[in-house]
């Protein structure tokens, strides 16, 4: 009678223990990546292309995983010359083509729906390099779609990018990063 109780209590248990566990599939099209560095004559700001992502997330054990995948050479910032260089010599796309964000844990806790406060910690590669970074990150869950927002720092020069300054025009060694990304939920 025990076990019978057990496997009934498991059954009814079952739905919200599944329910914890979420993929959020990134959507390319109406996702971007927005970057803006500070240089002694102007703020460049450019954009990138999201070329995939996925991430899948347990809200009860806060396990979470995959990856978001940009095109390293997709960049513009509406200077064509800039932009050659950035993909050529700084970016290096030609040797690797795409930069990616891997999440592993993440502290903070998700709501049921709306907005939840995270701090996403996990594995940023850059020119083939991995470098560990915790992202603050604006999640909001509304049925079966999800949105992610996150504004942080990459210290480009020191994790091994090309400084484009040059003579007179000198750049910040660091490079803010704006991330939205928007998709469907599912269990």
């Amino acid at each position: 009678m025990k076990s019978f109780a057990a496997f009934g209590l498991a059954i009814l248990l079952a739905p919200a223990v599944f329910a914890q566990h979420q993929t959020f599939v990134v959507n390319p099209d109406a996702s971007e990546v927005k970057m803006t560095l500070r240089t002694t004559h102007e703020i460049v700001n450019g954009t990138f292309r999201i070329q995939s992502g996925s991430i899948e997330f347990d809200r009860s054990t806060a396990k979470i995983s995959g990856s978001v995948v940009v095109l390293a050479g997709s960049g513009k910032t509406g200077n064509d010359s800039r932009d050659k260089k950035m993909t050529k010599d700084i970016l290096k796309a030609e040797q690797r083509a795409t930069v990616s964000f891997e999440p592993k844990s993440y502290t903070g806790a998700f709501a049921p729906s709306g907005d939840s406060n995270l701090q996403v910690t996990g594995i940023f590669t850059l020119l083939g390099t991995p470098h560990e970074i915790t992202l603050p990150m604006l999640v909001h869950l509304e049925g079966t779609s999800a949105s992610a927002k996150a504004h942080f720092v990459v210290p480009y020069i020191q994790w091994g990018l090309k400084d484009p300054s040059f003579l007179f025009w000198k750049a910040d060694k660091d490079v803010a990063i704006d991330l939205f990304l928007t998709g469907p939920l599912s269990r």
